[in-house]
């Protein structure tokens, strides 16, 4: 995130905080509480405001725990198991808790009972370190008394925020549900098991903050004027050859928590319009348009050939997913810097015509365009909560 030339980067703190907003972290999120703590203080030293009435803590979020990153790391390092690309901060494990109904949450934190029954999911856990993946086990001792002072730091900040965001709702307050992961990193519904740990398409935001579905009024998909990944899987349209490396230099697209390369290739309608179907979608915001701006060339995926079939709809299987070749659209770019544009109608013909020809392959509208990361460089088009 850019605010007046500075840049942020966040993990677990909603972008509304560096608005002034009062933000939730919901039910829904794993946290590491030192994670958390690095960048409450991260946010303080620049200035913004996080205190305890400005930021909220699900006491039914999950809490990640020291031997959830070192089994993230043994299961990944593992030869016997196929490589997902995690980002090794114990996010999988941390949710195989959870839906094995062995997780600690934050209410259990705030328990006096903590130590006693962190230590006994930390002996299973360090059985499996050494006996399966012969790794280092974790001090336990040393584990309790980190997280007790975790606890100390983030008590205040824990409340059920059903309650909190229920109480906003009636008094007539706008709620912004905001989600991480792509919808096709989705444990449900994305490119399995390439995918995150949780459900990230728009119906989870009910499920991972307590508010039912008839509270939500729109819901808009955020989605690069180009398409990127980070770790492994398929990807239909990638690039390899020095547009796709253009792409990754001039988007800077390094992942925020890893730094890696992301791989980078042309814009998929196929998967627009699965995560248009998969969320609702009422608008997109398009973002990172002048990334494109020095190219001659622009293309579109509009479907995928498999076998000589034509494929429209984003198929299940990855099998038949690595198999399919994208069917590309070609048109002409704009090669210009559209950066310093602010109204829809200053863009040049070129690139409307790429906006217009997006909202017609997806039946969806292009509320927001982004032409750089500064907030000024946003173009509302039409406001869609309006």
């Amino acid at each position: 995130m850019v605010v007046e030339g500075e840049q942020f980067i966040s993990h677990l703190v909603p972008s509304g905080i560096l608005q002034g907003k009062t933000c939730i972290i919901g039910n829904g999120m794993v946290v590491d509480p030192g994670v958390l703590i690095e960048e409450i203080d991260y946010l303080t030293g620049k200035g913004i405001r996080v205190t305890p009435e400005q930021l909220r803590i699900s006491e039914k979020a999950h809490i990640i725990l020291p031997y959830h990153k070192a089994l993230d790391h043994a299961c990944e390092s593992d030869s016997k198991n196929k490589k997902i690309g995690t980002t090794g901060r114990g996010i999988g494990p941390c949710y195989e808790d959870k839906s094995a109904r062995r997780g600690i949450r934050f209410v259990d934190l705030l328990d006096e009972n903590f130590a006693e029954n962190v230590r006994a999911v930390s002996e299973e856990k360090n059985f499996r370190l050494k006996e399966y993946y012969a790794a280092e086990p974790i001090d336990i001792d040393t584990l309790v008394d980190q997280y007790v002072m975790y606890r100390e730091r983030l008590a205040p900040y824990v409340t059920d925020i059903s309650v909190v965001i229920d109480l906003a709702i009636r008094d007539g307050k706008r709620i912004l549900f905001e989600g991480a992961q792509g919808t096709h990193l989705d444990i449900d519904h994305g490119t399995y098991p390439y995918v995150t740990s949780s459900n990230t398409i728009s119906g989870n935001a009910c499920c991972g903050s307590g508010v039912g579905p008839k509270r939500i009024d729109g819901v808009i998909g955020i989605v690069k004027a180009y398409t990127t990944r980070v770790g492994e899987g398929p990807f239909p349209t990638e690039l390899f050859d020095k547009t796709g490396d253009f792409l990754q230099q001039k988007g800077a697209e390094f992942g925020a928590t890893t730094g890696r390369k992301r791989r980078c290739g042309w814009i998929d309608i196929v998967m627009l319009k699965n995560a248009v179907r998969l969320n609702s979608l009422t608008g997109f915001a398009v973002t990172k348009l002048d990334v494109l701006g020095e190219l001659d060339e622009i293309k579109i995926c509009t479907a995928y050939m498999h076998k000589g079939q034509r494929i429209d709809h984003f198929p299940t299987s990855l099998k038949v997913l690595e198999a399919c070749e994208p069917v590309f659209e070609s048109m002409a770019g704009w090669q210009e810097d559209i950066s310093s544009v602010r109204r829809y109608e200053d863009l040049p013909e070129t690139t409307r015509q790429y906006l217009k020809r997006i909202e017609t392959l997806t039946e969806t509208a292009v509320d927001i365009i982004s032409v750089g990361p500064g907030r000024d460089q946003t173009i509302v088009v039409k406001n869609p909560f309006q």
